[in-house]
């Protein structure tokens, strides 16, 4: 059945083997790639919506440059599954996203046709731009393609890109893939300009005649190269009455053409590979392309876990009394304050769904804003409504607030304004892997002045967090919160204001303090339990710390007298929750022995969670092991 169904995936290894078929086969090739990615991911779940988007033009590229010694700068690793089966990887696709299986994004790493890391968003041109440099410098032979989509041209990076891209002498190759979504549909004015984006095509084949001639006389030498591309921008817009931000930036410009003609991208793909100085090719798709449920709901189908492929029909659990998602219940919460609070507006960068800001957007939309994929952004946005007086909730996945770290000093902190920073996907994240790791922002945020560090055990802490961070003169304040659900079912609870660097003791004790930060805690407490019906005759103490800024130097005063401390935290351990406590007992001069159980000097591959603590050493028996080791 799959020989007949796949005739000519099934014979293509590398894109040497693609290159062996004729122009006419591969719509043929595109359908059945599809189809792959379809089939597998029903029964082994990723990023479906955004490769579909991709297809025809993963194969145009490998069909027509010579990869891996050409580089394809890919921006937004949810595009490049059919990369990855074309590439050799065909046989190990169903490993995809598993503990010790194919990584969730490209990477060097993994194979030599991932020309660099993508799991975040809009450093395709800066990347590609220095490899096309390099290429130069080093006097090789080289095509260098960035193929940038998604929204990720909402992202500032992508701008200071395209800026050194115009100043630069380079021949790099810009594919915008502009299907005018992100993962949620995407927002702002680059959207509605590449939307209204448009070429004169009688303008377009005269330029290609026009361009051929002139290097085959050897008249596009770099400086008679800038003179002619800015005669043919005037050129252009005397006859197509506008001229575009990228050619007003010296890039020549080609589009917007059908990114799933596949046969029209290779000839266009042709024609541009050899042309000198700096290009774009404007291709507009269809995220979910050629599976209808996944086009006519491409947020949905981003990632959307198991499904039936003939009916569409996703696999949803139908346990109703399981806990919620700590997303969701930011959601709720928000809403309720905001009900409350005629101060409080919601910020998310382009991820309204995935974070829940989506349930203040739908009640309240003139307060809830989408920004784009654009953090640094979201933090200085924010920071401007707090100087005139309203309150902003700023929702940002941790690992994609490493890029606003400035913007938390600079914009938000050393004013003391009151920016309400909530840090979702926390801690571990499971099959994303290392580019979406929470792991950092505990050891990165802690020195900075001004701040209120805070992370929840549970639900209701989060809600009361919240809550306490939107009353008067309470600052810059950050909550962070991992993916996933929590661990109550009734986590509808009265908010109450918590003291600012107060923490509680869940457990007395005098051999050994276990003091947690957040949700980890929960796996403490079942650590301690366990150890309790195994007959285990330590005195035990769990502190939940709630604040790591201010920290509670009234638990660390208690912790000290025990004879030896353990902390445990879901971030990394240099810098975090355990060095907090050491810097304390030091400076205090005492030398109670201390145990930092936490995430290591290394990015931690990707897995389930509960894979991922226990190869760290945080999950429940680590802790059980650690905690009897007195």
């Amino acid at each position: 059945m799959e020989q007949e169904k796949y005739t000519l995936l099934n014979d293509i290894n590398t894109p040497a083997d693609l290159k062996k078929l004729k122009v006419d086969q591969l719509p043929t090739l595109c359908k059945e790639l599809r189809q792959d990615i379809v089939e597998e991911l029903s029964v082994n779940p990723g990023h479906l919506a955004s490769s579909l988007g991709t297809i025809e033009i993963t194969v145009a590229l490998h069909y027509v440059y010579d990869t891996p010694h050409d580089r394809i700068v890919w921006d937004v690793g949810h595009q490049a599954y059919g990369h990855k089966i074309l590439t050799g990887r065909r046989d190990t696709f169903n490993t995809n996203r598993k503990l010790h299986g194919l990584r969730p994004f490209p990477s060097p790493e993994e194979s030599d046709y991932d020309s660099f890391i993508c799991g975040h968003a809009s450093n395709s041109i800066s990347a590609a731009l220095g490899m096309a440099v390099a290429t130069e410098l080093k006097k090789e032979e080289r095509h260098v393609v960035a193929v940038i989509g998604d929204g990720a041209m909402s992202g500032g990076l992508a701008f200071e890109g395209l800026n050194n891209v115009s100043s630069t002498p380079n021949d790099i190759l810009i594919i915008l893939n502009d299907n005018n979504m992100s993962i949620d549909r995407s927002v702002g004015g680059m959207k509605q300009y590449l939307l209204s984006l448009n070429t004169n095509e009688t303008y377009n084949k005269v330029r290609f005649k026009v361009s051929k001639w002139l290097n085959k006389r050897g008249m596009m030498s770099d400086d008679r190269r800038h003179g002619l591309i800015r005669l043919n921008n005037a050129l252009k817009s005397a006859i197509s009455h506008q001229q575009n931000v990228f050619e007003g930036m010296n890039i020549r410009y080609f589009g917007p053409f059908d990114g799933h003609d596949v046969k029209n991208i290779v000839r266009l793909l042709r024609q541009l590979k050899n042309m000198k100085g700096p290009k774009m090719l404007h291709l507009h798709t269809t995220k979910g392309k050629g599976y209808k449920p996944a086009e006519k709901a491409a947020t949905t189908w981003h990632a959307p876990g198991k499904f039936d492929v003939q009916t569409g029909e996703r696999s949803v659990s139908s346990d109703n009394n399981q806990p919620p998602k700590f997303q969701d219940v930011f959601g709720e919460t928000l809403l309720e304050l905001a009900e409350k609070n005629e101060k409080i507006v919601g910020i998310t960068p382009a991820m309204p769904t995935g974070c829940s800001m989506s349930i203040l957007m739908e009640k309240m939309p003139e307060r809830a804003f989408d920004v784009g994929i654009a953090e640094g952004h979201s933090v200085t946005f924010a920071a401007g409504l707090a100087k005139e007086g309203l309150l902003p909730f700023c929702n940002i996945y941790s690992a994609f607030a490493q890029r606003a770290y400035d913007n938390i000093i600079h914009d938000a902190a050393i004013l003391q304004l009151p920016v309400v920073i909530c840090l979702d996907r926390a801690g571990l994240v499971g099959e994303d892997g290392p580019t979406h790791h929470g792991a950092f922002d505990l050891a990165y945020l802690r020195p900075i002045p001004n701040l209120t560090i805070a992370a929840p055990l549970d639900e209701h802490e989060l809600r009361s967090m919240m809550y306490t961070a939107q009353l008067p003169d309470k600052g810059t304040f950050v909550i962070r919160y991992p993916r996933g659900r929590g661990v109550l079912t009734d986590w509808r609870c009265e908010m109450k204001e918590m003291e600012v660097g107060k923490g509680r003791c869940l457990r007395q004790g005098h051999d050994v303090a276990v003091l947690s930060l957040g949700a980890i805690g929960n796996e403490v407490t079942a650590a301690i339990d366990e150890l309790r019906e195994e007959g285990c005759t330590l005195s035990i103490a769990h502190y939940d710390m709630r604040y790591l800024k201010p920290i509670d130097e009234n638990i660390l005063d208690e912790a000290s007298r025990c004879q030896r401390i353990i902390t445990v935290e879901d971030g990394v351990r240099n810098g975090g929750l355990g060095s907090a406590v050491v810097e304390w007992l030091s400076d205090h001069g005492l030398n109670t022995p201390v145990c930092r159980m936490g995430l290591p000097d290394a990015f931690v591959e990707h897995g389930t969670v509960a894979e991922l603590r226990d190869i760290v050493g945080i999950d429940k028996q680590h802790i059980k092991n650690e905690i009897a080791r007195l």
